[in-house]
C-alpha cells in the first residue's frame, strides 16, 4: 500500500531523479529495498516507502496518519526536513535539520541511513563540483544517526571514504 501510494504521490508533480531523469519512485524503492533487508518491521518499511512524499509532495502528514497510521506519519515526520527557506543559508538550514534528525526515533535513523546509501552513490561522478559540500554534511549528519542500523551506518561511512578518495583522484 505504501509503496503505491508513495508512487503515485510522486507521479502526481512529475517528480524525476535529478541525474538520471529516471521515475523519482526508484528511489524510494530502492530505500525501502534497504531498510527491508536489515528489519522486517512493516512500519519502517512503510516510512522508507513514504519518506519523500511530504518534503516533495502536496501530502500532508494528516493524509498519512489517515492512510497509514500514527507511527508510520511520525517516522515520516522525522525524515522531513524541518527547515524552510526562511531559515538563512544553507549551513544553518542543514544545521536545524540535523537538530531534528538527532531527536528522531532510530528507526527514522535506519530509514535515513538507506536514504543515504541511495543518495551517495556516485556523486563524485555525477556532480563533482558539489559532491565536496555535500559529503561533508552527510559525515556531519553521520554523528547523529548512530542510533540507526549499526550495518547501515558501516556502509554509509564506507560510501563517503570511497567517494571521498574518488574527489582526491579527480582533482589535478
Amino acid at each position: 500500500k505504501a509503496a503505491e501510494f508513495a508512487r503515485l504521490a510522486h507521479e502526481s508533480i512529475g517528480q524525476r531523479r535529478k541525474y538520471t531523469n529516471e521515475l523519482y519512485i526508484v528511489h524510494p524503492q530502492a530505500v525501502a529495498a534497504t531498510v527491508a533487508g536489515v528489519t522486517d518491521d512493516p512500519v519502517t518499511i512503510a516510512a522508507a516507502w513514504l519518506h519523500d512524499v511530504v518534503e516533495d509532495t502536496p501530502i500532508t502528514l494528516e493524509q498519512l496518519t489517515k492512510e497509514f497510521g500514527a507511527e508510520v506519519a511520525a517516522l515520516v515526520s522525522d525524515l522531513t526536513n524541518a527547515s524552510t527557506e526562511t531559515d538563512g543559508g544553507r549551513q544553518q538550514r542543514k544545521a536545524i535539520d540535523r537538530q531534528h534528525t538527532a531527536q528522531a526515533d532510530p528507526r527514522a535513523k535506519t530509514v535515513k541511513l538507506a536514504d543515504l546509501i541511495d543518495n551517495l552513490s556516485d556523486i563524485s561522478a555525477t556532480d563533482p563540483g558539489f559532491a565536496r559540500l555535500y559529503l561533508d554534511e552527510k559525515q556531519l549528519q553521520l554523528q547523529v544517526l548512530t542510533e540507526g542500523n549499526s550495518e547501515l551506518l558501516q556502509r554509509v561511512q564506507t560510501i563517503i571514504e570511497r567517494e571521498m578518495q574518488a574527489l582526491e583522484t579527480r582533482q589535478p
